[in-house]
């Protein structure tokens, strides 16, 4: 947060209470196929990087959620077994949801078309290279 701009109190606490409501969304999407993780770990960065640098630091300092918050942010992508993941998740999830319980047939369109950009959206992103931990200790010995 800027120190030299300061935002409306009612502004600040909206963006805390929304940053907070997509930290609890993002982790429900890591047990719930359906719902994603990413775009709302990302919206609460944002929302906590306008409103408080100490949630803010909190959440990219996560353990288990701030290595790949750092990694989209600093735009040096995700490693290739977090797409295939990804999109085999996304897409099991989807056309089982088209599938089974989506009834009229342009919302069965609208599904796919969605897991179509997504998925366009992921291979697009840079990969990140994991470094070869085997060649790592061939280089030090």
């Amino acid at each position: 947060m800027d120190e030299h701009k300061p935002i409306n109190i009612v502004l600040r606490y909206s963006l805390i209470f929304i940053g907070w409501a997509s930290v609890v969304l993002g982790v429900v999407g890591i047990f719930l196929p359906l719902l994603p993780t990413t775009p709302f770990l990302l919206l609460a960065a944002s929302c906590f990087a306008k409103s408080s640098k100490r949630f803010h630091d909190w959440l990219l300092n996560q353990p288990q959620l701030g290595p790949y918050l750092h990694l989209y942010l600093d735009g040096k992508g995700i490693p290739v077994k977090a797409k295939v993941y990804i999109l085999i998740m996304l897409w099991c999830t989807i056309s089982t949801s088209a599938y089974f319980f989506v009834n009229p047939i342009p919302l069965k369109f609208l599904l796919l078309g969605i897991a179509a950009a997504v998925s366009i959206h992921i291979i697009r992103m840079p990969t990140l290279e994991l470094p070869n931990k085997a060649g790592a200790l061939d280089n030090q010995c």
